[in-house]
C-alpha cells in the first residue's frame, strides 16, 4: 500500500527526510535530490559531447562505470574521517540514506574511474573533464539541498535568521538553536558557476582543460569559504580537510590555466586539439 509520509511537514518546524512510503521501503528527499542533479549533468555532459568529437553514449558508459564506485568512495571516505563514531556503530557504516556523504570522495572516486575510463576508450582525459564538470558543479548546487533536508552541512549558531523564508529558518533550527544555512552558501555559487560556464564556455576562446580548471577554482574557493562557517567539518591533525584540498584545487586550476596561457602557443595547441 503506498501512503504518502507527511510530504512536506514533519511538524510545523522540519520538513521530512522522507518523500515517500511505499510499505516498509522509504524514499528519501535526498536520494531523489541526487538523482535529479545525476540526470541534470548527464544531459549537461551529453549535449557538450559531439563538440569534442564524442558521443552521448560516452557519456552514459562513463556513468555506468563511475556511479558504484564513485558512491563506496564517496561513503569510505566520510566514515574514515568520522571512525570514531562509526566504530562503535558498525551497521549505520552503509546508512548512506541518512546522509554523510563526503563531496570529496565522490570526486576522488568519479576522477580515478574517469581516468580508467579514459585510457581504455583512449579519450583525451582532459577532454572528458571539460564536457563533464560544468554538470557535475550543477548536480552539487542541487544536492546541497539534500543537506537541508537531512538537517546537516550547517553552520555555527546565530540569535536568529529572520532574513530567511520561514521554511529555510525552520529547518535550520536543530538541537535548540538557529545555525547558518552553510547548504544554500555553497549552493548558490555551484548553481551561478554552473550557469556561467555553461552559458559562455563556446562564447570564451578557452583552451583544453581550461572549463575542468574553472571547476577547480571556483568550487574551491567557494567550498574554502563555507567549509570554514561549518559546524561539522571532518579534521584532521587540527585541521578542516575540505579547506586543504579546496587550496589544493584553486592552486591547481590557476597554475593550469597559467601555464596554458604563458607557455603554449595557441596554434599548435588548435592542432593538438584536433587530433
Amino acid at each position: 500500500m503506498i501512503s504518502f509520509h507527511d510530504i512536506l511537514y514533519v511538524s510545523p518546524a522540519a520538513i521530512s527526510k522522507i518523500a515517500l512510503q511505499l510499505g516498509p521501503f522509504a524514499i528519501h528527499w535526498y536520494a531523489i535530490l541526487i538523482v535529479i542533479g545525476a540526470v541534470l549533468a548527464v544531459i549537461v555532459a551529453m549535449r557538450e559531447a559531439p563538440r569534442k568529437g564524442l558521443t552521448g553514449d560516452d557519456v552514459i558508459d562513463l556513468l555506468l562505470w563511475a556511479f558504484v564506485p564513485a558512491l563506496i568512495v564517496t561513503r569510505a571516505y566520510y566514515v574514515a574521517f568520522q571512525w570514531d563514531y562509526y566504530s562503535q556503530n558498525p551497521s549505520q557504516i552503509i546508512a548512506i540514506w541518512d546522509g554523510g556523504g563526503a563531496i570529496y570522495g565522490t570526486i576522488i572516486g568519479g576522477a580515478i574511474v574517469l581516468v580508467i575510463f579514459c585510457r581504455v576508450r583512449h579519450i583525451n582525459i582532459l577532454d572528458m573533464l571539460d564536457i563533464v564538470m560544468p554538470g557535475v558543479l550543477l548536480a552539487q548546487g542541487i544536492g546541497r539541498w539534500g543537506n537541508f533536508i537531512n538537517q546537516e552541512a550547517y553552520g555555527g549558531a546565530v540569535s536568529n535568521l529572520n532574513w530567511l523564508p520561514s521554511f529555510l529558518r525552520n529547518q535550520m533550527y536543530i538541537d535548540g538553536s538557529y545555525h547558518l544555512p552553510t547548504f544554500l552558501f555553497e549552493s548558490i555559487p555551484d548553481l551561478v558557476g554552473a550557469i556561467l560556464i555553461i552559458a559562455f564556455r563556446h562564447k570564451l576562446k578557452l583552451r583544453r582543460g581550461e572549463v575542468f580548471a574553472f571547476y577547480l577554482i571556483w568550487y574551491g574557493i567557494t567550498r574554502f569559504i563555507v567549509e570554514g562557517m561549518r559546524d561539522d567539518s571532518l579534521m584532521f591533525l587540527g585541521a578542516r580537510v575540505s579547506q586543504v584540498l579546496s587550496g589544493v584545487l584553486v592552486v591547481i586550476g590557476v597554475l593550469y590555466i597559467g601555464y596554458q596561457r604563458l607557455t603554449q602557443d595557441p596554434e599548435k595547441l588548435a592542432q593538438k586539439e584536433q587530433k
